[in-house]
């Protein structure tokens, strides 16, 4: 099985994109985050017409998450018990939807970004990480993946510039302690041993031309259950996918399943 996850930033503009992915990569099973629409508002009679399944959650233009599956797709749940909300009124985002592929217990996640480390979209940050903790923790004992765009950097090799970053979210010290977190109870960051050491990017700010001064952040990861991970025999960044006119802000990641 191949196993990917991307954060598309919006199906709807790059929807050319995925279908080529899907049948360049030859996938058979695509995580998507910020799909940035709801699910009627999707151009999925493409997806349809190569063999593909898709469970999608969205509720408007921010947001949004999918699963695309050519290999079954059961089971499907959006959101995860326990989920906090954000907003006036608060109410659940369009963050999290699982579902069973081939096997495979998939969660494609969209982690809340944070915004500055003293906003309260931080500290919903960390509370959504621990919630996700809570209800993550009885997957361990199935073929589970928990894929998307985490918002973190768990590392100083996962950021091109960490005295730039110093005091900004994603690389702060509750951030990367919930990230561990999920190391420490068992879960395996899959793609890491085989794309290893700095500059293993997948997201490039539009922002000064970052993507080609690669001047990245490492913050899309697939974390795999134990027996999961012993089915790994390979995985890689597709970094072309962020070049050109067009594209994503962030690079899919591939997992290959035995």
């Amino acid at each position: 099985m191949r196993l990917v996850t991307w954060n598309v930033n919006s199906l709807r503009s790059r929807i050319d994109r995925v279908e080529a992915l899907l049948q360049r990569h030859d996938v058979d099973v695509l995580a998507l985050q910020e799909t940035k629409a709801r699910e009627d508002q999707l151009p999925l009679m493409g997806l349809q017409s190569l063999g593909y399944e898709v469970a999608a959650a969205g509720t408007n233009q921010w947001n949004g998450v999918a699963i695309i599956s050519r290999v079954g797709l059961e089971d499907v749940q959006v959101g995860f018990e326990g989920m906090p909300g954000w907003g006036d009124p608060v109410a659940p985002e369009a963050r999290a939807i699982g579902a069973r592929c081939g096997g495979v217990r998939v969660w494609s996640l969209y982690v809340p970004n944070g915004r500055k480390v003293d906003d309260p979209h931080y500290v919903y940050k960390l509370d959504w990480l621990a919630r996700l903790r809570d209800a993550a923790q009885p997957w361990l004992g199935e073929d589970t993946a928990l894929v998307g765009d985490w918002n973190i950097a768990p590392l100083d090799e996962d950021v091109f510039d960490m005295a730039q970053f110093a005091k900004s979210t994603h690389v702060t010290p509750p951030e990367r302690a919930a990230f561990q977190a999920f190391l420490d109870d068992g879960y395996v960051d899959v793609v890491r041993p085989h794309a290893p050491g700095p500059e293993v990017y997948t997201y490039w700010d539009y922002y000064r031309q970052r993507y080609e001064r690669n001047r990245g952040l490492r913050i899309d990861f697939v974390l795999g259950s134990p027996s999961l991970a012993g089915r790994v025999t390979g995985a890689f960044i597709d970094r072309e996918e962020r070049a050109g006119t067009g594209a994503s802000d962030h690079a899919p990641v591939v997992v290959d399943l035995d």
